[in-house]
């Protein structure tokens, strides 16, 4: 599935929506439709699912997935996501941690990002 291939009132509707995002301390609410018109992004397939992250599409081969956790109804999806696009060969992973919480577009097959924050990559012994 590509982006481009989503009927126009799938995109309208996508342009309505926003998003809460904190990077580098740079915080939203964001709206989707600023990031239809400046960024370049795609769906992306992540465990069988299609997934809308506010990202450039160039980001994708950067994007580890750590976990990806579905809830019960199968309408919302987290997931921990390691980026190293802007740190590549960094030794510390807390700067390339990601957490994305998206929600099923009502009528469509894909999720959307309703919260995209930075996450420090921790491990904690004795946690499954």
């Amino acid at each position: 599935m590509k982006l481009a291939d989503l009927s126009p009132e799938v995109i309208e509707k996508i342009k309505t929506l926003r998003y809460d995002r904190i990077l580098e301390k740079h915080e939203g609410p964001w709206k989707w439709a600023s990031v239809l018109e400046y960024y370049d992004p795609e769906l992306m397939l992540i465990d069988s699912r299609y997934v809308l992250l506010p990202l450039e599409r160039e980001q994708h081969p950067n994007i580890s997935v750590l976990r990806s956790i579905v809830s019960a109804d199968g309408n919302t999806l987290t997931l921990f996501l390691k980026d190293t696009t802007y740190y590549p060969e960094y030794e510390s992973e807390m700067d390339t941690g990601r957490l994305a919480i998206c929600e099923k577009l009502a009528g469509a097959d894909f999720y959307i990002t309703t919260v995209y924050h930075e996450w420090f990559v921790v491990k904690n012994d004795g946690l499954m």
